[in-house]
């Protein structure tokens, strides 16, 4: 291979300094006439996970389990004298490798980039690296071409000149509450791409504001000039339409534009991609590349109009074609909600809309009556509508909770025969990324609940019950991780209090090479810690609270400030404080079983030694290890106290025996250290149960 490498220079090219896009965004290692893939990289496009480890996506991808061994241990294996460590060394590394190919595989990363460098016309390396402008200026130049254009190439200074866009998308603001009736949702099918078709929108065929139009001299146009000559204009009197901000444009009757013409065969294409998709459905292979085929041509024809109004990095912008086109959607989405607030016989009315959707509330339809009116809206706003502009009923959600702009969670029915429905959010905590496993799971629990049973005291008991759990520290910790991106250590200001910059510097004194990649997600958990002590400082890595039986979660920042605000969000539209709820429960101060042997030092906080003592039997408050009552009882208290280390001593049997057959090896320690497997976790806190067998034992010598 190296010897086909032309004579290159010396140098190393791969320092982040050299190349400063390319560290953050591709490979970053370059070899001539080699394409490097970066399948980290890849796979943060490919699927959403909080965290982007190998194990962890592995486990999402191809659903097995891959143990994670420190660099100290697999050292030290290649050190032993042993052949069989040596062999454990090279074997872990080769089931990576292994399932990085086999990771290619399952997402056909391969096949679907080619299918795309072959539709877009590039090259494969720039499908993975370059933006979006560069697929359509491939797309659109071929098209432009044989019709003798040639394209504008602005400099910064005449990008920097052209007129600010005037018009936004419309985006209403929901009406904020409980819907218990049908809400209808129907958008546009590809509404700016149909806008362009239909009102013939282009470069090519725009012809300035109306007001400058009839002048002889010279006009200002996009990011250049453009002369239109009154007796031309005279000619085509009739043929010219007007958008709603006052830019004219001729009809395709005078010239077909450019764009209109690219996005007409790009959807006309898909929706051949797609019927040939049904008719091939049993040819798995052939399934995927139209499917790779059909995504491609989604995305470009959605990126044109982008490419139009992209006025701080474009390549051509051109600000009278865009803000046309956001204006002409807008106004077409305000006719269409006239239509359906106007329409008394439909009994609807528009509750929220966004660019180019609306979510229509019916009052007391049953689900066949709304899917039948859906569909009547959607016929009746299409017909008033020029071709393609077609308004496509997609969904129901009964009930449903609208938040504010861009958020709502519902049960949502796409089909009338479809039976149970399916739990759909968007923008809220349960698909955000932003905070820990433990909110989102918790937030859905209880919507679920809200949805199916109506019933406020039965989600009151839920809450409370996992604020309890939480309290107790019966909760498993990998709930409750927060994995934030790592932005690179030149990308903070000075004192900036950012977790994943405070992890990262203390890693960075123990091991220099330990820095996250830019966009890595670091990590961590907040513990308890001294009154008054700022946040950061509560910051730990998840490895560190395994590791030291000291440190506890900190419920109490867990429950009132991030597992509260989000249902309180959505509670509050039905007039609930979820606040109270947790203000009702006890507060219990459970002891943590370190608090048996003093901590070595004063290291610890005034929780570890003032804690109350409850009898291990009957759960009651004590000061003798085992209460008066149960003390009448002798072999009671010794049937519950066997029992109790012999099922734990199973489940540490039980769990061992997993970890073992996982990760191969046969020591009584065992070396994984992956935060993704629940294993870990549930063995961690068995063994930091079984660290007070011997106190109970001790109790038990007592009789």
């Amino acid at each position: 291979m190296i010897s086909r490498v032309p004579d290159d220079k010396t140098e190393n090219r791969f320092a982040a300094e050299r190349d400063e896009y390319g560290s953050d965004t591709m490979s970053e290692i370059n070899i001539v006439g080699r394409i490097t893939l970066n399948l980290w990289r890849i796979m943060r496009n490919e699927v959403a996970l909080t965290n982007y480890t190998f194990e962890n996506v592995s486990f999402h991808v191809l659903h097995q389990r891959f143990p994670l061994f420190t660099f100290r241990v697999l050292s030290d294996w290649f050190d032993n004298k042993t052949d069989l460590y040596r062999w454990k060394m090279v074997d872990h590394y080769i089931s990576r490798v292994r399932g990085n190919l086999q990771m290619l595989e399952q997402l056909d990363l391969i096949g679907k980039t080619s299918e795309m460098a072959r539709l877009f016309g590039i090259q494969f390396l720039h499908v993975l690296t370059r933006g979006s402008q560069y697929r359509v200026e491939s797309m659109m130049l071929r098209i432009a071409k044989p019709m003798n254009y040639i394209p504008v190439t602005p400099s910064v200074q005449q990008r920097s000149q052209m007129r600010a866009p005037q018009c936004v998308p419309l985006i209403m603001e929901p009406e904020s509450r409980f819907y218990s009736n049908s809400v209808l949702v129907l958008d546009f099918q590809s509404l700016y791409p149909s806008i362009v078709i239909a009102y013939n929108y282009c470069f090519s065929t725009c012809l300035g504001h109306v007001e400058n139009l009839g002048k002889y001299d010279e006009f200002k146009f996009g990011c250049t000039s453009l002369r239109v000559p009154p007796d031309l204009l005279y000619q085509i009197r009739h043929d010219i339409t007007v958008s709603p901000n006052g830019i004219a444009f001729v009809k395709p009757s005078v010239r077909k534009g450019v764009l209109p013409r690219m996005l007409e065969e790009i959807l006309k294409t898909r929706l051949m991609v797609k019927q040939s998709m049904k008719a091939y459905k049993q040819d798995r292979a052939l399934s995927r590349m139209l499917d790779a085929r059909q995504l491609g041509l989604k995305l470009i024809a959605n990126v044109t109009f982008g490419y139009t109004a992209a006025n701080f990095s474009g390549r051509m912008p051109c600000i009278e074609v865009g803000d046309s086109i956001v204006h002409k959607a807008r106004e077409t989405l305000e006719r269409a909600i006239k239509l359906v607030n106007d329409t008394k016989k439909w009994g609807a009315r528009v509750v929220y809309g966004d660019t180019d959707s609306m979510f229509v509330l019916l009052k007391g339809a049953t689900k066949e009556q709304s899917f039948k009116i859906g569909q009547e809206i959607a016929e009746a706003v299409t017909a008033t509508n020029p071709k393609p502009v077609k308004l496509k009923f997609e969904k129901v959600y009964l009930p449903c909770v609208l938040q504010t702009k861009k958020r709502y969670v519902g049960y949502m029915y796409e089909t009338l025969d479809q039976k149970d429905p399916v739990f759909d959010a968007k923008g809220i905590e349960t698909v955000r990324r932003d905070s820990c496993p433990a909110v989102s799971k918790i937030l859905e629990r209880s919507l679920k609940l809200l949805f199916e049973t109506r019933d406020i005291s039965l989600i009151k008991q839920y809450v409370q019950r996992q604020c309890m759990k939480l309290l107790e520290g019966k909760a498993s910790i990998q709930d409750f991780i927060f994995a934030k991106e790592y932005r690179g250590s030149s990308s903070y200001k000075p004192g900036a209090c950012v977790p994943a910059l405070e992890l990262t510097r203390k890693m960075l004194t123990y091991d220099r090479r330990s820095e996250p990649r830019v966009g890595e997600r670091v990590p961590y958990v907040i513990i308890y810690g001294t009154p008054g002590v700022p946040l950061i400082q509560l910051v730990r890595r998840p490895v560190e609270v395994l590791q030291d039986p000291t440190l506890r979660l900190n419920a109490t920042y867990y429950i009132t400030k991030q597992i509260l605000p989000p249902l309180a969000r959505i509670f509050s539209l039905i007039g609930i404080d979820v606040f109270n709820w947790y203000h009702e429960l006890p507060r219990i101060q459970k002891a943590t079983s370190s608090s048996r042997s003093e901590p070595e030092g004063r290291k610890g906080t005034i929780s570890q030694y003032f804690t109350t003592l409850h009898c291990p039997v009957c759960d009651d408050l004590t000061q003798h290890g085992i209460c008066s009552k149960c003390r009448s009882q002798p072999q009671h208290v010794a049937v519950i106290l066997n029992q109790e280390i012999r099922e734990l001593e199973r489940k540490q049997e039980q769990l061992t025996k997993i970890c073992k057959n996982c990760t191969g090896c046969f020591d009584r320690h065992i070396p994984c250290v992956s935060l993704n497997c629940p294993v870990l976790f549930k063995l961690f806190r068995v063994n930091r149960e079984l660290s007070k067998a011997p106190y109970l034992r001790q109790l038990l010598d007592q009789f």
